[in-house]
């Protein structure tokens, strides 16, 4: 699979996890994390080369596609990634919110998403 479908596949989910938690569909929620989950393991699988395909997604026009890519590029590019998760958890909503918590663990040494 390309990279780019990878990325895609990235995205496309994220926006409908939100899509379903914002609905009250939790189960649908689950399948598309998980469907995200596993779209970035398959960029990771492709070393660097793969999370550098990850960072079109910090321009996303959605937000909650820009801080889940975001998250998960920290140990990658630390200060892209910083920079894209301190703007939007200045702002209010569940994007704002996993920003903030994305940041926490990041500075609390818990973050895992991307572990060497």
């Amino acid at each position: 699979m390309s990279l780019g479908k990878l990325v895609n596949d990235f995205s496309r989910h994220v926006a409908a996890q939100t899509d379903a938690v914002f609905r009250g569909d939790a189960r649908t929620g689950n399948l598309h994390a998980k469907r995200y989950v596993a779209a970035f393991e398959k960029l990771r699988g492709h070393g660097d080369a793969g999370r550098a395909a990850l960072m079109v997604l910090l321009t996303h026009p959605r937000m909650d596609v820009r801080v889940a890519a975001a998250a998960h590029l920290l140990r990658y590019r630390t200060a892209e990634a910083k920079a894209v998760l301190q703007e939007v958890a200045k702002g209010e909503g569940l994007a704002a919110f996993e920003a903030q918590e994305a940041l926490k663990r990041w500075e609390e040494g818990a973050w895992a998403l991307d572990p060497e």
